[in-house]
């Protein structure tokens, strides 16, 4: 289809040039990311994408949000399995010892695949403290090792970067300076790679965090028992769901929500949600939420392998001393695995889970620390929690 203008001596204006312009309109609003921590943040954009004016001499066109649709992901070459997988214990901190005992034991690992270092107990690193363990880790594990499991819930952070982002992407003291700013953009985002240390020279971690060491030993089970678990046919469906909330800031992602419906083969049924909190709700696999707390966790009811997080300034901080909701609430409830930012982000979408790629990667057979990393494009505030093997889409 053509649009002409009518003053423009013939010449042509095509339609998708428009939808082109509107759509980098869009994209310029996500990007504005205002500050979450204050209770009057700027808005950032509804549940759809308002319609957009665009203007060329004397034409005008008003175009509708386009629909919803499907984002495509690369197609997943395999997963990392427990042979890939190496554990870091911090023999200084009772907790850790105990949980990253219980899962070398749980998952079989081998001795070699597990490092014990001695780290002083608090939230945060600092850059030295973070340089050498990130020495230890790099002089102890070979090139077979893939990601890694980190056994306990603090530290979390070094300085405002997460300690998963950091040891992944490497410190940048840069970020604290703006932690508004934009970060670095992790190569492995939305990445086809089952093999990141290898293919692209980073190896993502995941915090075995609860609130306890029985919590933690949950959390084990719970990703241990949802090893291939669904996607079968004639199974009942599980439930992933999208929530838009009153909170315009941190409904920032509610533009890159998929369609509502079944999603085919997987027995998946995607709902998209307008409400504070769901209440009620079984089979839950995906709960993507923004609120700075999430009422009524105790009546949801996570099927095993669940991934659930909500974007807010500081649900990284496991120390829980910010005043907002940490994902070890998300874990507490049932959850295996969430993720959360330890130092304000503003309501980047690029530093939170993409919505689709998260269902996307998972639903593929990837394991959660895959799913949860291949989400993220600047991941390096955020912090990954959960249990890094369950992979309930796995078929081998």
């Amino acid at each position: 289809m053509i649009l002409h203008r009518e003053n423009d001596g013939g010449h042509t204006v095509a339609l998708r040039q428009i939808i082109g312009m509107a759509a980098g309109l869009v994209m310029l609003l996500l990007a504005a990311g205002p500050a979450l921590a204050q209770d009057n943040a700027a808005p950032a954009p509804a549940a759809s994408a308002p319609d957009v004016t665009v203007r060329s001499g004397d034409f005008r066109a008003v175009l509708p949000p386009p629909p919803r649709a499907w984002m495509a992901v690369p197609r997943s070459s395999g997963r990392i399995t427990a042979r890939e997988l190496g554990l870091v214990i911090n023999s200084a901190d009772p907790y850790s010892v105990d949980v990253g005992g219980f899962y070398a034991r749980a998952r079989g690992l081998a001795p070699a695949q597990v490092l014990r270092v001695a780290l002083p107990a608090g939230a945060s690193l600092t850059p030295e403290q973070f340089a050498q363990l990130k020495e230890r880790i790099d002089g102890f594990f070979g090139p077979g090792i893939q990601a890694l499991a980190l056994a306990w819930r603090m530290p979390y952070a070094v300085s405002c970067n997460s300690i998963t982002g950091a040891l992944a992407l490497g410190y940048d003291p840069g970020q604290c300076v703006q932690t508004c700013a934009p970060s670095r953009r992790s190569p492995y985002f939305d990445s086809g790679s089952a093999r990141p240390f290898t293919d692209l020279h980073l190896r993502p971690s995941m915090l075995l965090a609860a609130r306890d060491v029985a919590g933690a030993k949950k959390l084990i089970r719970r990703g241990i028992s949802s090893d291939r678990s669904l996607g079968w046919r004639g199974a009942p469906p599980v439930h992933a769901y999208y929530v838009t909330t009153s909170d315009k800031a941190r409904s920032v992602r509610a533009p890159l929500f998929p369609p509502a419906g079944r999603l085919p083969r997987l027995g998946i049924d995607v709902h998209l949600q307008e409400t504070q909190a769901l209440q009620d709700v079984d089979r839950v696999l995906l709960y993507m939420t923004g609120l700075v707390r999430v009422d009524h966790l105790d009546r949801v009811r996570f099927v095993p392998g669940a991934l659930a997080d909500h974007l807010t300034s500081y649900g990284g901080r496991l120390d829980e001393l910010s005043g907002q909701m940490s994902v070890l609430s998300w874990i507490d409830a049932g959850a295996t695995a969430s993720y959360g930012t330890v130092s304000e982000p503003c309501s980047h979408p690029q530093k939170f889970p993409h919505p689709q790629a998260l269902l996307l990667h998972y639903a593929q057979g990837e394991s959660a620390i895959e799913a949860y990393w291949k989400s993220v494009a600047w991941p390096l505030q955020g912090v990954f929690v959960g249990e890094p093997l369950a992979a309930p889409f796995a078929r081998r």
